[in-house]
């Protein structure tokens, strides 16, 4: 089928999804239905992936697509903005060449000026001393320098020049390599096309979808939050980062993001039976016939004709020849011999001979059919060799001969045969598509001819468009950014876009804001201060809708002032986390502790190590506050040492709340008025036997 006699629709992109990697684009074309139902849908992109195009026709239940396929057309272009950017790059690369060229050639005459000395003329020992003329020395030195002044200035006039010169090229080095790609890049535009065939008939215009798979597509989440200090609640906008070189621009599309990989598998495994008893045939594959009786014979006369004489220039070098006779049936012209047809070439590595049209998966690299699905020789019907059989079948005899040291060695003894590959061929779905099959010719090797194969045609145009569209995968992340998939775990997730978006194919960063989602959020302050008297802020966000957060970085405002850039962890449904805000200068801690060592028991077996920790709160803020502090105990696994607390802190559950805990942690939470202050008092006693102490030292915080 070709595009030729098919009617054009014009398309229009209407959405997309974009994957991990790579994107779904989906493009809309309305037309009436021609009366032999070909149409040619325009506007695809040629970085398109060819197996990935479905189409359906919408609203009109009487008319169904049958067949889809891509097909691809080239046409010359005017002068458009890629011809521009190139021009003026070139005019920018030659204009650079000829300042580079000024400045040196203006260091050369330096050079030369600099050399300018003078030298006295040699004298003979008789000759009397000559009076040195200074005054010719002096002028020639003012010259010198006043020539050199002149000439330094105009270098760096030149110089200047250079690099204006070189920035202006970067620059149009820069706008050519970020110029979108859905632009020609030749002159000559190559347009790429889905062929459709249409059955039934309908009244007036009917609209057609169209979607098809792309690569070059690639986004990271992004988050802007909102908060104002006491209330409960906040504003989280969901932004993307996308970047795409599909080779089309994405001009108010419905944007959607997703975190599944678009190329992995979506066939559902086949389980097979497991059967004892009599082995049963397998079924044979649907749409596979054997291939047709006395289809060797078919071609007997083309091998008794001899190689045709274009063939024959053209493999020995010579011009090839036009309109020269050919017999088809008989001896070829002369009475010259008919040479022997060359045997096929192996078959390329994994699979075996082809069978009925189609490779058998999984035979050995040039393995032998079976004998029953063997086709037939051709017997050429050209003058046979002396012996009566023909030359390509003469049967090779071993011969043993002896070496100098005695050992033999077979020449001529045929290899052992491989093992024969058994059982039905299995087609692949290449192979059963019926309309990408072409029929191979008579000049195709014998294993080949008169059946049918996948057009295995490699595009290369094709396939260097894939391969620049898929260079924005090595893009670097921006800050705190994470890859969807690898934040998204092991579930995908969509987020749909809650207006159109434009994202041009220049394969850079574009922000597009995806919506917005309510979080529960709560402040409060967190210190540690056995590790640092530092009292820090935090948010805590709570996500109650039934989509997750991913890994991102997030913007955050306090109060209409920004505060800053920090990163926000995989939040899932239901779940809660706290992001740090950095310290909080207007809430001052500070720890002291207090170590006694005693002995206890009726012979002081026991050493008893008391730890008294003093921790003060002051607020200096203008609201209250809710401060959570850690400090630590200490945990033993042996029998005979013996920890008790003397405090009032709470032990925090490690499974529950925003943060995981490590064992032995205390918490004190409290809440601090505005200008308050609070003291906070705590303890432990380690009793461990007399003869045993602490690994560093009792007397330790």
């Amino acid at each position: 089928m070709k595009a030729g006699t098919a009617v054009r629709w014009g398309s229009t992109l209407d959405s997309v999804v974009v994957y991990a990697q790579g994107a779904l684009c989906l493009r809309l074309a309305r037309g009436t239905v021609p009366a032999d139902g070909r149409v040619l849908v325009t506007g695809l992109p040629r970085s398109i992936d060819p197996g990935s195009l479905r189409a359906r026709v919408l609203g009109a239940p009487g008319v169904r697509v049958t067949e889809a396929r891509v097909e691809v057309e080239a046409e010359p272009v005017g002068e458009g903005l890629p011809d521009e950017l190139r021009r003026e790059t070139e005019r920018l690369r030659e204009a650079y060449a000829r300042a580079e060229a000024r400045r040196n050639r203006q260091s050369g005459l330096i050079a030369e000026v600099a050399k300018l000395h003078p030298i006295s003329p040699g004298r003979k020992r008789e000759d009397p001393h000559r009076r040195t003329p200074v005054d010719a020395w002096l002028e020639l030195a003012d010259f010198v320098d006043e020539r050199l002044a002149g000439l330094h200035a105009r270098l760096a006039e030149l110089e200047q020049a250079v690099r204006e010169a070189e920035h202006a090229l970067e620059v149009a080095y820069d706008r050519e390599a970020r110029a979108s790609t859905d632009a020609p890049q030749a002159h000559v535009e190559t347009t790429v096309g889905a062929l459709l065939t249409l059955d039934g008939t309908a009244e007036g215009e009917v609209e057609v979808e169209v979607e098809y798979g792309v690569p070059g597509a690639v986004w990271v989440p992004t988050y802007r939050l909102t908060h104002r200090q006491g209330d409960g609640s906040g504003r989280l906008v969901l932004r993307a980062s996308v970047a795409q070189r599909t080779g089309e621009d994405w001009t108010g599309v419905r944007l959607a993001l997703a975190t599944a990989d678009l190329r992995r598998r979506t066939d559902l495994p086949r389980l097979r039976s497991v059967r004892i008893g009599r082995r049963q045939a397998a079924p044979a594959p649907s749409g596979w016939r054997e291939p047709p009786a006395g289809l060797a014979e078919l071609f007997s006369g083309f091998d008794a004709a001899g190689p045709s004489p274009a063939s024959g220039a053209a493999a020995a070098g010579l011009p090839r020849a036009v309109g020269l006779p050919v017999a088809v049936g008989g001896a070829a012209p002369g009475g010259a011999a008919p040479r022997p047809v060359p045997p096929p070439p192996p078959s390329p590595q994994g699979f075996g001979e082809p069978v009925g049209g189609f490779p058998v998966p999984g035979a050995a690299y040039g393995a032998p059919m079976p004998a029953a699905m063997m086709p037939a020789p051709s017997q050429p019907s050209g003058p046979q060799p002396p012996g009566g059989r023909p030359a390509a079948k003469a049967r090779t005899r071993g011969r043993a001969e002896s070496s100098a040291d005695g050992m033999e060695r077979a020449e001529g003894a045929a290899p052992p045969a491989p093992v024969p590959v058994t059982g039905p061929p299995q087609p692949s779905g290449a192979e059963l598509d019926y309309a990408a099959l072409v029929l191979s010719g008579p000049e195709e090797p014998g294993g080949r001819r008169g059946r049918l194969f996948p057009d295995a045609a490699f595009d290369p145009v094709a396939a260097e468009h894939r391969r620049r569209a898929e260079t924005v995968a090595a893009l670097p992340l921006p800050g705190h950014a994470v890859r969807p998939r690898v934040s998204a775990g092991s579930f995908d997730h969509r987020f749909d876009a809650a207006a159109r978006a434009d994202i041009p194919s220049d394969g850079t960063w574009h922000t597009v804001t995806v919506g917005e989602i309510p979080v529960g959020l709560r402040t409060e302050y967190l210190s540690v201060p056995s590790v640092e008297p530092t009292v820090y802020a935090t948010l805590v966000l709570s996500n109650a809708t039934d989509q997750a957060l991913l890994a991102g970085p997030v913007e955050v405002t306090v109060d209409d002032d920004f505060l800053l850039t920090t990163a926000l962890p995989t939040l899932a449904p239901g779940g809660v986390r706290r992001v740090g805000l950095g310290p909080a200068e207007g809430i001052r801690v500070t720890r002291r502790t207090q170590l006694r060592e005693s002995t206890s028991g009726l012979r002081n077996t026991t050493t008893v190590l008391d730890t008294r920790v003093h921790v003060e709160l002051a607020n200096a803020l203008a609201r209250p506050v809710t401060v959570e502090v850690r400090e630590r105990v200490p945990v033993t696994t042996e029998p005979d040492v013996r920890i008790e607390e003397r405090a009032d802190w709470t032990t925090p559950q490690t499974d529950t709340g925003p943060d995981r805990h490590a064992p032995g942690t205390r918490v004190w939470r409290l809440d601090l008025p505005a200008g308050a202050t609070a003291a906070l008092e705590g303890g432990y006693e380690i009793r461990i036997p007399t003869g045993k102490a602490l690994v560093g030292g009792n007397r330790r915080s």
